[in-house]
């Protein structure tokens, strides 16, 4: 599989690029994909949530009334979960959500991930650029450039480019990334994926079986 690189300013050249049909050409797995995104956002958790128990909450230590004799039902103390300002019953504590996955299992998800791309034709190749100085007004003009009106955009470049980092972070949905320093949730939460001509090679390296 083949596709045209596209100049920065929005041209075609005459240079094309090889895309591995074992990272770009698979039959993409959906419950590989389910699981890696499931776990991608469990880890995204903090899991700070934390109640006070009855244990936790302060007082309560003397019997609120006698016994016997008041008519009411018995009760122990005034922190019971059922008492107005008493402790929470099976609240949430801190905790950690992380899900780790094997990595033949991350790696088949990416791969089914960048395949649905190109399956839709959401993937653009571009020749590698930097910019000299981060600025967003550049990052702009290469959008309007290569004619780019989705509204979440991914790059993946061949090496971290700060400049291009900065350019971008300013911009909502806008992302960059170095390849194949990518999940398997940021190739399916773009509208469309942007690769450098550099970062191509790189993914079919470390991707590819």
């Amino acid at each position: 599989m083949q596709l045209g690189v596209l100049k920065t300013n929005g041209k075609m050249s005459k240079e094309k690029v090889e895309l591995s049909a074992d990272v770009f050409g698979i039959e993409p797995n959906d419950h590989v994909l389910y699981l890696a995104v499931k776990a991608y956002l469990a880890n995204q958790r903090q899991g700070t949530h934390s109640v006070k128990n009855r244990s936790a909450v302060r007082g309560g230590g003397r019997k609120p009334f006698r016994q016997k004799g008041t008519g009411r039902a018995r009760q122990g103390t005034i922190r019971a979960p059922h008492m107005v300002g008493g402790g929470r019953a099976f609240g949430p504590q801190p905790r950690s959500y992380r899900q780790d996955l094997p990595k033949k299992i991350k790696k088949l998800a990416r791969r089914s991930a960048l395949s649905y791309k190109a399956k839709d034709e959401k993937l653009m190749i571009v020749e590698d650029f930097n910019f000299e100085a981060p600025k967003t007004r550049n990052f702009v003009d290469l959008l309007d450039s290569l004619k780019i009106d989705a509204r979440k955009v991914l790059f993946l470049t061949a090496d971290y480019d700060q400049n291009l980092y900065k350019s971008a972070r300013n911009i909502p949905y806008k992302s960059v990334l170095k390849a194949p320093e990518f999940s398997a949730y940021d190739i399916l939460n773009a509208e469309v994926v942007v690769l450098q001509k550099g970062a191509v090679d790189i993914i079919n390296e470390v991707l590819a079986k």
